[in-house]
C-alpha cells in the first residue's frame, strides 16, 4: 500500500500489506464503522487456486492485515470460472462485489452482493456480450460523476491491439446495477459502441495520449514504455532535437529479443497506423544494429546492421520468442559505410535510414525504407503482430550490439504515427 495526500506529488514508500504467493487483484474498502477490508482473487499459475474471491480485515491504517481470509465466492461452480479482478463498494446497506468471469477474452460481469461484508452473496450478471462485437466487456470499476450519474470503465481483449479500453452507462434498478443498454430488461446489459457522453458538469476538448515524437525535448513521451526497468545507459534525451539511443549489449546466450531489455516501445494506438522514423545509425563494431520493430510473442524488426565496409538491412521474425525460438534473418539490400574523421581516434561509421512499419487490419505488418525519406521502398515479407504476455503488441525502436567494449548508437530524430 502507498498513500499520500496529492497524487500528483510525492507518495509513501510501498508497504507490504500481506506476504503471499500468486495473489491478485487487491481492493480495500473503508467501511462507515471504520473498519477496512481487502478482498482479492488468486491466480491459479502461481497459486496452484483459482476462481475464488477472499476478504480479509486490515487495521484501520490498511496497512496489516488482522483477521485470516474467508473465502465469500467459489466460481468453481460450472457457472463463473476465471472469476478474478473483483472491485468492493458499499451502496444503500449492500456490499458489492463487482468481478469479471468466463475467462478474459470470453467473459462475462459478474456482480454479487450481501448484507454482511463475508456473505452470503447473491450473484448475478450485470454485462455479457451479447450480439455486440465487444467480447468479455468485463473487468473495471464503477465510477460516479459530481452530477451524479454512475459508468463502468473496463477493458475489451482484442489481441495483437491490447486491452482496449470502453465506458458504459451504468443505472441501478432493484439495487442491482445494469451495466451497458438493456434492450430485453432482463437485468443484463449489452456494450455499447457509441453513447451519449458522461455529464461532468462542464465541456472538454477532445484529446488523444501522444503518439508521435519529435524528440525535441529533455523528457520522453509518457507514450514509451522500456522492455524492462530502464537504465541510464539505454539512451538519453537531448536539447539538440534527437534521442540517442546506445547499443545494449546481448547476452552470451542469446537467442532473441524476448529478454532484451533496451526496446523503446509504445502500445499500437490504433486498428490502422503508420508509424515512420528517421535514424541515424553510428557502429563501433561488427554486428551492431539498430532498427524499428513490432513486439510481441511473435515479433519481427527491420534494422541496419554493419558488416565490414557495408550496412545490411535486414528483415528479422521470431515465432512465439517466449518460448527461445530463434529468429529468422533475411537480407534485403546493402549499403556502403560513410565516415566521419575522428582525429586520434577510429572514424565513425554510420548511415542514415528512414524505417516505416504499416500496419493494416488484423495486425498485418508491411516495412519499408528510405535514404532519402521521400521514395520508399517495400522491405520483407508481411508479418502479422500478436500479443505479449497479458499485454497488446508494441511498436518502437531499438539498438543492440553482440559485443563488449566501445558501443555504437542511434540518433533518432522523430518517430511519427499517421493515419
Amino acid at each position: 500500500m502507498i498513500k499520500t495526500r496529492d497524487p500528483k506529488g510525492s507518495w509513501s514508500k510501498p508497504v507490504l500489506v500481506k506476504a503471499g504467493k500468486g495473489m491478485i487483484d487487491p481492493t480495500p474498502l473503508w467501511d462507515e464503522d471504520g473498519k477496512v477490508y481487502l478482498i482479492h482473487a488468486y491466480a491459479g499459475s502461481r497459486s496452484g487456486v483459482n476462481s475464488i474471491l477472499v476478504i480479509c480485515e486490515l487495521n484501520a491504517e490498511g496497512t496489516e492485515v488482522i483477521s485470516d481470509p474467508v473465502m465469500v465466492f467459489d466460481g468453481n461452480d460450472g457457472k463463473n470460472h476465471t472469476v478474478e479482478g473483483p472491485k468492493l463498494y458499499k451502496r444503500n446497506g449492500y456490499y458489492y462485489i463487482f468481478a469479471p468471469a468466463g475467462g478474459v477474452a470470453t467473459g462475462w460481469q459478474l456482480v454479487l452482493r450481501s448484507k454482511n461484508i463475508y456473505g452470503p452473496y447473491e450473484s448475478k450478471i450485470v454485462m455479457a456480450q451479447g450480439k455486440t462485437t465487444i467480447n468479455g466487456p468485463h473487468q473495471g470499476g464503477w465510477v460516479d460523476t459530481n452530477t451524479g450519474e454512475s459508468w463502468f470503465v473496463h477493458f475489451q481483449d482484442q489481441g495483437a491491439y491490447g486491452r482496449v479500453i470502453h465506458l458504459n452507462p451504468m443505472k441501478w434498478v432493484n439495487e442491482w446495477p445494469v451495466i451497458g443498454v438493456d434492450k430485453d430488461k432482463d437485468g443484463c446489459g449489452e456494450p455499447v459502441t457509441t453513447y451519449k457522453k458522461p455529464n461532468v458538469g462542464k465541456m472538454y476538448p477532445v484529446t488523444t495520449p501522444p503518439e508521435s515524437d519529435e524528440f525535441d525535448t529533455r523528457h520522453l513521451g509518457l507514450q514509451w514504455q522500456w522492455h524492462a526497468n530502464k537504465q541510464d545507459t539505454y539512451g538519453f534525451t537531448t536539447d539538440l532535437g534527437y534521442i540517442r539511443l546506445y547499443a545494449g549489449s546481448l547476452s552470451k546466450e542469446f537467442v532473441n529479443f524476448w529478454e532484451v531489455p533496451n526496446l523503446l516501445l509504445q502500445k499500437f494506438p490504433a486498428e490502422e497506423f503508420t508509424a515512420t522514423t528517421k535514424l541515424t545509425f553510428t557502429a563501433k563494431q561488427d554486428g551492431e544494429q539498430a532498427g524499428m520493430i513490432v513486439m510481441g510473442w511473435d515479433y519481427s524488426y527491420l534494422s541496419v546492421r554493419k558488416a565490414g565496409d557495408k550496412f545490411i538491412l535486414q528483415q528479422v521474425v521470431c515465432k512465439d520468442a517466449e518460448q527461445q525460438h530463434p529468429e529468422q534473418v533475411k537480407e534485403l539490400a546493402s549499403f556502403p559505410v560513410e565516415y566521419l574523421k575522428m582525429p586520434g581516434v577510429a572514424d565513425n561509421e554510420w548511415k542514415t535510414v528512414y524505417l516505416r512499419v504499416k500496419v493494416a487490419k488484423g495486425a498485418v505488418c508491411t516495412f519499408a525504407y528510405s535514404l532519402d525519406g521521400k521514395k520508399y521502398t517495400a522491405a520483407g515479407e508481411p508479418f502479422t503482430a500478436r500479443q505479449g504476455k497479458w499485454i497488446g503488441a508494441k511498436v518502437g525502436l531499438f539498438c543492440v550490439t553482440p559485443n563488449d567494449g566501445n558501443r555504437g548508437w542511434a540518433d533518432v530524430d522523430w518517430f511519427r504515427v499517421t493515419k
